[in-house]
Formats: C-alpha cells, structure tokens, sequence
C-alpha cells in the first residue's frame, strides 16, 4: 500500500512555556480545552527541566480566542502562551511504517531539502505529521510527496 498524505490548514500552534511538569496539571489543561469543546491534535510535551516543562499543541485558528481568555490564566498569569497561527499540517500515513525504517528520515530530508520552517513534528507507528507555516506548505507537499511516489 502507497503512503498517502493528509493536509489540513488554518491551525495554530500554543506553546505554554514554563508550566508545572505535573501529569494532574497537564491533564487538567486538556480537561478545561475539552469542557470548552475545542479539539486539539498534535500534543508534545518537552523533557522536563527540574519541576518545569514546555507543552506544545494545536488547534484550528478559530479556536485561539477560547484557548488564550483560558490560557493566559493559568498559574495565576505566570504562564505565557506563545501562539502561531496560520500553519498547515502535513500528515504522512502508512500502515507499513512501523517496520519499515527511514520514512522518517526521507520525509525530513525532503523537508529539509526546501528549508522549510518545521514548527512542531508528531509521530506514532504509522504517522508522521509536520506542522509547517503556510508560505512554505506547498514547496514542502511537493517534495514530500515525491519522496513517497
């Protein structure tokens, strides 16, 4: 089966710096999101860094004003969401991808072949998904897409 490309477009990517490495208070920010029934996709999670950590996700563009009226309150303030909007994701999907080693490597390379600016990658067994701003997103389709063909 040939890897197919998915691609979605107006989204925007939080990261809220400096926050508690504390599973509760992580999985308390995604129970508030979900109450106000915005769907968020791509999630990363820096290594924490003593009891701090860095957590980066996405969201459609219409979304932002519910994320920051939540965001910019939490930790009294102390935290500063750093938002990006206007991006496209780029999902690379293949069941065969989990035995098959180098899609990633190949997938990057062709990336990196047209310098584009990657803001956020997520991977699973059969998905690599690359948030890329949307000046950059149709040289980086094309040669992603060529990698696979």
């Amino acid at each position: 089966m040939k890897p197919t490309i998915t691609v979605c477009d107006d989204i925007t990517l939080v990261t809220l710096q400096n926050i508690p490495a504390d599973i509760e208070f992580i999985t308390g920010v995604f129970e508030k999101i979900a109450e106000m029934g915005v769907d968020v996709d791509m999630i990363s999670l820096s290594p924490a860094q003593s009891s701090m950590t860095s957590l980066s996700f996405t969201i459609k563009d219409e979304e932002l004003v519910k994320i920051l009226s939540y965001t910019s309150k939490l930790e009294n303030g102390k935290v500063k969401p750093i938002v990006s909007s206007g991006n496209c994701k780029l999902s690379v999907n293949d069941p065969e991808m989990e035995n098959t080693p180098g899609v990633a490597a190949r997938v990057f390379r062709k990336a990196a072949s047209v310098k584009t600016d990657i803001r956020l990658i997520t991977t699973s067994e059969s998905q690599i998904s690359l948030l890329v701003t949307k000046s950059d997103f149709d040289s980086v389709f094309s040669a992603i897409q060529d990698s696979l063909d």
